[in-house]
């Protein structure tokens, strides 16, 4: 897509009509009329509580007054509501353990009140024992099914469990920095990024501030965001959606996208460090655009001969410098004349720092100087450790000119 620089890309919703609008985005939104959602959880959890005071207050468990026995069924549905969300964060194969270690807790404990009935016990104190053999084994059961439930392979059932992987993983949030940045539309371009795509109502609001910032600069990058929702929008392999969902409480952008991760258990794509390493800290899946960027860097083995274009000099005497397409910094040495032309290098070490990969090569100014003319570059190669101007008995280096021939480049 074309970048507009006459007109100004705004977003639908807000949009000032200081400037005339181009094209406006108009994303979908996330749908919130099916049931899982924060209100239909909370109206689900208040008629639970409701019907449980109910109960308490008509039936009036271990003699209580009527007032007593309802604040026990409210306490009793704060407790299964708080088990119902821990169980909520549990994978399905920690679930699937700990129901297995119950039902084979509460059969063993089965079996045991079976052996009591058969001694002399009090009916009392068999009764207690076999109360107790009860609790020890459904909770022995259901912490060590819980823990070892990891050990299950379910794709050993075929397709039966596997949807709970591809709905974990489905969702992505946008941050501002990658939107900006736009290399994520080529990378869904590219198929590498699918599912749905969650753009929140927030990260939008900030786009919106920049691309109406007096700075020449900011107005762009603003403008440019907004233009690669346009290009992902269009996109039929994804689904892209606006969260409406915000956080008051929370002043900073950064963690308003974490909390939202948390909510939809998604994966933020971002290209930002700090919040690489924050969400990362909470548990949050991280995306990272240039850590891939930097994973499809070619690699390049000392030894290996490339062709490079001598950008400027270097700080050590006598190297030049130059850049690949993907930005990396190739130092050479011997190649402070060759400045402004492109020449063929020796890679001698390749070095990994925190700001990128540097690859460190050498300039023989000696092949250049060697007849082309009449043999094809395979031949030339060949014989590139034999010099033609050197005698056979002394091996002499041959003269070299005082200055670089003009027309090589």
């Amino acid at each position: 897509m074309q970048r507009s620089s006459g007109s100004q890309v705004r977003v639908q919703a807000g949009a000032s009509p200081e400037t005339s609008p181009q094209r406006p985005v108009i994303l979908g939104r996330i749908p919130h009329d099916s049931v899982g959602t924060f209100w239909d959880m909370l109206a689900i959890r208040v008629i639970f509580a409701i019907v449980c005071v109910a109960a308490g207050y008509h039936f009036q468990p271990f003699n209580l007054s009527k007032i007593n026995a309802s604040l026990a069924g409210l306490v009793f549905s704060v407790a299964v509501v708080l088990f119902e969300v821990r169980l909520r964060r549990m994978s399905l194969r920690r679930l699937i353990g700990a129901a297995t270690g119950s039902i084979l807790g509460i059969l063993g404990a089965y079996l045991t009140s079976l052996i009591l009935t058969h001694t002399s016990m009090p009916p009392s104190t068999r009764s207690f024992f076999s109360l107790a053999v009860f609790l020890v084994m459904a909770y022995i059961g259901l912490i060590l099914g819980a823990n070892k439930g990891d050990m299950l392979n379910l794709q050993a059932f075929g397709g039966v469990f596997g949807s709970e992987r591809s709905m974990k993983h489905s969702f992505k949030v946008l941050d501002t920095s990658v939107i900006i940045d736009g290399r994520v539309a080529d990378i869904a371009d590219a198929l590498f990024l699918d599912g749905t795509v969650i753009i929140p109502q927030f990260v939008l609001h900030e786009l919106q501030l920049v691309a109406d910032s007096a700075d020449p600069l900011k107005r762009q990058r603003g403008r440019r965001g907004l233009e690669v929702l346009q290009r992902i929008q269009k996109m039929p392999h994804l689904d892209v959606q606006v969260a409406e969902d915000d956080f008051q409480q929370i002043p900073e952008v950064d963690l308003k996208l974490i909390e939202l991760a948390k909510r939809y258990n998604a994966k933020i794509v971002t290209n930002d460090f700090n919040l690489n390493k924050v969400a990362t800290l909470q548990g949050i899946e991280i995306m990272n655009v240039n850590q891939l960027a930097n994973a499809l860097k070619p690699v390049v083995l000392p030894g290996e001969t490339m062709r490079v274009f001598i950008l400027r000099e270097g700080k050590e005497y006598n190297q030049g410098v130059a850049y690949l397409d993907d930005g990396t910094m190739v130092v050479v040495d011997g190649a402070r004349k060759m400045i402004n032309k492109t020449v063929d290098i020796t890679v001698t070490s390749v070095h990994q720092t925190t700001a990128g990969k540097m690859i460190f090569g050498r300039y023989d100014e000696r092949g250049e100087q060697m007849p082309r003319s009449g043999a094809p570059v395979q031949q030339a190669e060949a014989h590139a450790g034999t010099r033609p101007m050197e005698g056979a008995a002394g091996g002499e280096r041959p003269p070299r000119p005082l200055y670089p021939e003009s027309g090589r480049s």
